[in-house]
């Protein structure tokens, strides 16, 4: 669904910072064949805005709802986050919730939209670059299109929405049903995700995987390049990061 949480920017450290400017010197590498984007959380920092329509959601039926709560749908599918909602009292079904969230968060995007750092600029230097994108999210289609209509330039070549997918992530099914539609192997790709679970997806789906954690600390790990955001990131150091992953080699 989207990261949440009470940490501030995780990563985000000189010695991460000074690694990230090594991968974006590097321009001797491939171009990835395509680059997937999560967007909750990588796209657009929209946790604040699904974190008011479940508190006001849970809390008009007589329940309460914290920050501590949202937490436990880091990166999960939105019937899963229904499903932890219903058992907060809210008597509503799984397609109820996910539509008055969807509704909600929705009015809020059209009002302002929250970009993260960089990510638009890298999208457009990756279509510049004629490089394949993908937007792969669990939350739902229209939801999407709010966001995709409101970046100002034809963005992406497939969306794969969370409506699309049986298994939401961490299953990889959505990257899979993504790389599939673009023609792509997702060896030869790359994926950029914010939480646990969007990255568990990318790399089970065998993609190189960036991980620009948001308010959820991710720890580092061999399976992930990790990022503390997308500023001053370029097309060419997401193909040093895949040139890496083919190598074995991680940052």
């Amino acid at each position: 669904m989207r990261p949440l949480g009470l940490a501030g920017p995780a990563g985000a450290t000189p010695t991460m910072r000074a690694q990230m400017a090594d991968w974006v010197a590097v321009t001797d590498s491939p171009l990835p064949a395509a680059v997937f984007w999560d967007m909750d959380g990588t796209l657009v920092d929209s946790e604040p805005y699904w974190l008011s329509a479940e508190t006001e959601l849970v809390e008009s039926y007589g329940g309460t709802w914290t920050e501590a709560d949202g937490l436990q749908l880091v990166g999960s599918s939105l019937e899963r986050s229904a499903l932890i909602l219903q058992s907060r009292g809210v008597p509503l079904s799984v397609d109820e919730i996910v539509s008055v969230l969807t509704d909600r968060v929705g009015a809020q995007i059209v009002v302002s939209v929250p970009w993260r750092p960089g990510a638009r600029e890298l999208l457009a230097a990756l279509r510049e670059a004629g490089v394949p994108t993908a937007l792969v999210t669990m939350s739902i289609g229209r939801m999407a299109r709010l966001v995709i209509d409101a970046i100002g330039f034809d963005a992406f070549d497939v969306v794969v929405s969370g409506d699309q997918v049986g298994d939401g992530k961490p299953a990889p099914d959505c990257y899979l049903l993504a790389a599939q539609q673009l023609g792509v192997d997702p060896r030869d790709s790359v994926a950029i995700e914010d939480s646990e679970y969007g990255v568990a997806a990318a790399v089970a789906a065998g993609m190189a995987t960036v991980a620009v954690p948001l308010h959820v600390p991710l720890p580092a790990s061999p399976a992930y390049t990790l990022w503390p955001d997308l500023t001053d990131s370029t097309p060419a150091a997401l193909g040093a990061v895949l040139a890496a992953h083919r190598r074995g080699e991680r940052p």
